[in-house]
């Protein structure tokens, strides 16, 4: 095939390469691609020549601007460390009540507490604090050491069988694994717990299993868990006839806290969080249970 042959149908000039009948046409590179690249090229100069680029000897060239990520860094920190004190003091100032009274700082509160409890709490009580295997539900179930601020607050602070010298100390006998309780003792207290919220075995199980259920129950368990097993906030310990359960409340899981027993840990957060950090988790928390209210 010659050289310079003009195609038919595109009228474009050929290379002279044919493959199967298929000629090669010498198209010319649109003019809008030579701009595109010559703008991006020039871009691209420019930006190396104002901008922090290349790395040298003994250090990087910073760029005609004078651009440094590390300044603007601190410079956002600062500025909101200044935006985050105008409504931190004031919470650290005002007792419970008044924050909550107050719609403008309860606003804080959801948006701030919010993260923190994200950052912090999440990882055990669960995203919306519904709570988990182990993990007391904080949104919905009673509050084990009571929900009024101060003692949520506490309860932060120190934690419960936790590292702080002041913390919180729960803690439930293993009545089976060091033989307070026979085999036999321990099914029949288990049928009476299980009747307190499950009115489908209060039917079905046999009067006098129940009666000797709550005796065990009355003489080993009610001095923590009150008469009525709704839990004491005394000692910390949980409601036993609602429908909510820390290690679960199928009859294998209530056995398995009666026999081996339980002792729950949560960190003392005095020190990893600051006491405005502690009051707005405290008021997040109450906001939570009042919206399941």
């Amino acid at each position: 095939m010659a050289l310079g042959e003009r195609d038919e149908f595109s009228g474009q000039m050929t290379t002279g390469h044919e493959w199967n009948g298929i000629k090669e046409l010498n198209s010319p590179v649109p003019k809008p691609v030579y701009l595109a690249l010559i703008a991006f090229g020039g871009f691209a100069i420019l930006w190396t020549v104002l901008m922090p680029s290349w790395p040298g000897l003994n250090g990087y060239f910073r760029g005609l601007l004078g651009a440094d990520q590390h300044v603007a860094v601190r410079e956002s920190l600062t500025q909101a460390q200044a935006a985050r004190a105008a409504w931190a003091d004031r919470i650290g100032a005002t007792d419970f009540a008044s924050i909550q009274a107050d719609e403008s700082l309860m606003q804080v509160v959801r948006d701030t507490g919010a993260t923190l409890f994200a950052d912090n709490c999440a990882g055990c009580h669960g995203a919306k604090a519904t709570g988990g295997p182990g993990f007391p539900n904080l949104a919905n179930a009673p509050a084990m050491w009571g929900d009024e601020p101060e003692t949520i607050a506490e309860t932060i602070r120190v934690g419960i069988n936790g590292q702080s010298p002041e913390t919180r100390y729960a803690q439930m006998l293993a009545f089976g694994r060091d033989k307070m309780l026979s085999g036999a003792e321990i099914g029949t207290v288990v049928t009476y717990v299980e009747s307190l919220s499950k009115p489908e075995v209060a039917s079905s199980a046999e009067p006098e299993l129940l009666a000797a259920g709550a005796e065990i129950f009355a003489n080993n368990c009610a001095g923590c868990h009150g008469l009525e097993a709704t839990g004491m906030v005394e000692s910390g310990a949980p409601n036993l006839a609602d429908e909510f359960w820390i290690y679960g409340g199928d009859r294998a899981s209530i056995r398995d806290s009666v026999y081996h027993g339980r002792a729950g840990t949560m960190p003392s957060w005095e020190g990893r969080l600051s006491p405005t950090d502690i009051k707005l988790l405290t008021l997040y928390v109450l906001e939570l249970r009042q919206a399941q209210q």
